[in-house]
C-alpha cells in the first residue's frame, strides 16, 4: 500500500472538470491511501468523498511565508507520499514540486510538464481541450481512464427537499447571469429581456431562479427572477449541485455552474464571448450546449430564446 497525493486548488469549474480524473486516479489506486490537496472553498466538498483518505488545506499563502511553506511541506513529507497527481498545473505546484520532489519524472510526479508530448511546448499543449490535457497526463501516466473524458459531478449532490419546499420548487429554470468583477467580458447582459420572454410564452408553467453566490447576491436584486438561498446565505457547493441537477433548463455565463450543469447531465447552454472558446474548455455534452459569438453585447435575447424554445416545446 502506497500514499497517493492528488493536487487540486480550484476554481469551481476545474474542479468540476477534474471530477472525473480524480476517480479514474482512485480506482487504478484502490489498493492505496488517496491524499488530497486544496483550498479553503472545496475543503468541505472533497471531504465527501469517502474515498479519499484526508483532504489537506492549502492555504495558498505567499510562497515567501516560509513558516506556512515550511508547515505544509513538513506534513505532506510525514505522510510519505509516494506519487503525486498534479491535476492544478500551476507555478505554485511546480514550486512545490521543486521542494518535495526536484528531480521527479512523470512516474513520481505526474503533471502536464512531466507528461508533456515530445512534439509539443507547454503554450501548444495548453490549447488542447482541458479533459483532452487530463486524459493524455494521467494515459503518459500509466493509467487506464475511464472516466476522465466524461466527469459526472453527481457525488457532488446532497438532500435539498427544505430548501425546494421553502421556495414550492416545481418545474424551474435555472439562470446564472453573474460573473467575476473583473471578466465582465463574460457577462451576458440580457436576462431580463430573456426572462420576459420565457413568461410570456409559457406562463406559469417553469418558474424563474437565480441562485447567486454570496458576492452575488446584491446583484441577484436586479434580475427579474426569484433569489434562492438557504436562510439568506448563498447555497454551498453541494446544495447548488442539487438545484441545477432538479433543474428543467441552465442558461448561464461561462462559470462554475456552467460547467456544473454540464456534468451533472442537465439540459440547458451557456453562452460564450471571445474569451475562449467552449471547445478549449470541455463544456459540451450531450444535454449542454454553447452558444459562441465575438461580442456577448451582439448576442440578442431572442436568439437565445429560441434555442431555448427548441427544447422545451
Amino acid at each position: 500500500m502506497s500514499n497517493i497525493l492528488i493536487i487540486k486548488h480550484g476554481s469551481l469549474g476545474d474542479v468540476v472538470q477534474a471530477s472525473g480524473a480524480i476517480n479514474d486516479i482512485i480506482i487504478n489506486h484502490k489498493e492505496d491511501d488517496i491524499y488530497l490537496l486544496t483550498s479553503t472553498p472545496f475543503l468541505n466538498l472533497f471531504k465527501k468523498n469517502s474515498k479519499i483518505k484526508e483532504v489537506i488545506l492549502d492555504k495558498r499563502l505567499s510562497k515567501f511565508n516560509l513558516i506556512y511553506l515550511y508547515m505544509l511541506m513538513r506534513k505532506l513529507k510525514k505522510i510519505g507520499i509516494s506519487r503525486v497527481y498534479d491535476l492544478q498545473n500551476s507555478s505554485r505546484t511546480t514550486f512545490y514540486k521543486k521542494i518535495l520532489f526536484p528531480n521527479a519524472k512523470k512516474e513520481i510526479w505526474s503533471s502536464s510538464l512531466t507528461t508533456l508530448p515530445s512534439d509539443q511546448n507547454k503554450e501548444e499543449f495548453d490549447r488542447m481541450p482541458v479533459l483532452k490535457r487530463f486524459d493524455h497526463q494521467l494515459k503518459t501516466s500509466g493509467l487506464k481512464t475511464k472516466h476522465t473524458l466524461n466527469p459526472n459531478f453527481d457525488w457532488a449532490c446532497e438532500e435539498i427537499n427544505e430548501i425546494k419546499n421553502s421556495y414550492n420548487l416545481g418545474n424551474y429554470i435555472l439562470l446564472f447571469p453573474f460573473c467575476s468583477p473583473h471578466l465582465v467580458n463574460k457577462k451576458w447582459p440580457f436576462y431580463n429581456e430573456l426572462i420576459k420572454m420565457i413568461k410570456d410564452k409559457f406562463g406559469n408553467k417553469y418558474k424563474i431562479l437565480v441562485a447567486p453566490g454570496p458576492n452575488e447576491i446584491k446583484d441577484a436584486k436586479s434580475i427579474d427572477a426569484i433569489c434562492i438561498l438557504n436562510k439568506d446565505k448563498a447555497l454551498n457547493i453541494s446544495e447548488l449541485s442539487s438545484l441545477i441537477k432538479n433543474s428543467s433548463y441552465v442558461i448561464s455565463n461561462d462559470t462554475g455552474p456552467a460547467h456544473m450543469a454540464a456534468h451533472l447531465g442537465v439540459k440547458g447552454m451557456t453562452l460564450f464571448g471571445s474569451h475562449t472558446s467552449a471547445y478549449k474548455v470541455s463544456i459540451e455534452r450531450d444535454n449542454f450546449k454553447a452558444i459562441q459569438v465575438n461580442d456577448l453585447k451582439k448576442l440578442s435575447a431572442a436568439k437565445v430564446f429560441e434555442r431555448l424554445k427548441e427544447i422545451l416545446i
